[in-house]
């Protein structure tokens, strides 16, 4: 029987990461189904330490990792990653937009063929138009960068094999981005259709600022368009100043 790892990376979730925890475990006990949990706890300025620490003592299938400060949700799942041993592993927020039960679509997809990768495509997005938008050109990014295929919708709830965990955890970076670095490392990814549910509490952590601070780590250090850019700026530079100098030389 394989082994699930669940990643799930947490922030001010205090008030809804408890239940998120019991539906999670619930679904793979009532599934008969060998898991891990893997709580990851972002720098929380609530109590959802506090919380997910208690969940340990519970349950012996939870790990709690508490980071000293916020250093974002990519960097929250590559730790969990690290910590991983399942032969399957679940990317999740600790919001429960993404339901738990809807895990064993991601499942029953990698059953049906060899895939490595699959991504939960919701139905209907529950998204603000901001992230719809920032989705998008993300997602444009991602094609250009990662060579997503045309067709697939990334989404953060998603399912890989061993063999692509494995190799994300070896590449070395100070700011992973785990979407990218799951497209490049993974050969035949494939979406399956999921339920994606309003939020039942606070606000999304993903502000257009933060969006825009992704699209710069990605652009910055998974692409050369930038150098690119500038060395296309520098050169008209040099032949403006030399057209320039030639002009007033005669």
């Amino acid at each position: 029987m394989p082994k699930y790892s669940v990643v799930i990376p947490v922030y001010n979730s205090a008030d809804i990461v408890a239940e998120t925890v019991d539906r999670v475990a619930g679904f793979f006990n009532d599934s008969g189904l060998d898991y891990e949990m893997i709580l990851v706890n972002d720098g929380s300025g609530d109590n959802s330490w506090d919380i997910i620490r208690g969940k340990t003592k519970q349950n012996p299938n939870i790990i709690a990792i508490n980071f000293l400060k916020n250093y974002g949700q990519h960097t929250a799942n590559f730790c969990g990653f690290k910590e991983s041993t399942g032969d399957f592993l679940i990317t999740l927020d600790d919001d429960l937009q993404n339901p738990p039960e809807e895990i064993i679509h991601l499942i029953k997809k990698a059953e049906e063929g060899d895939y490595d990768l699959v991504i939960g495509q919701f139905e209907k997005k529950r998204h603000p138009f901001y992230r719809r938008l920032g989705s998008y050109l993300i997602g444009e990014l991602n094609a250009r960068i990662f060579g997503k295929p045309k067709d697939l919708v990334l989404t953060n709830f998603r399912m890989m094999r061993r063999e692509v965990v494995d190799r994300l955890c070896a590449y070395n970076t100070n700011f992973p981005y785990i979407t990218g670095l799951a497209l490049w490392f993974s050969s035949n990814p494939a979406n399956v259709l999921v339920r994606h549910e309003e939020r039942r509490t606070g606000s999304s952590n993903y502000s257009l600022l933060r969006i825009l601070k992704l699209v710069f780590l990605i652009l910055f250090n998974y692409s050369s368009y930038p150098l690119r850019l500038l060395g296309g700026i520098g050169i008209i530079v040099s032949l403006l100043s030399l057209a320039l100098g030639m002009f007033y030389i005669l």
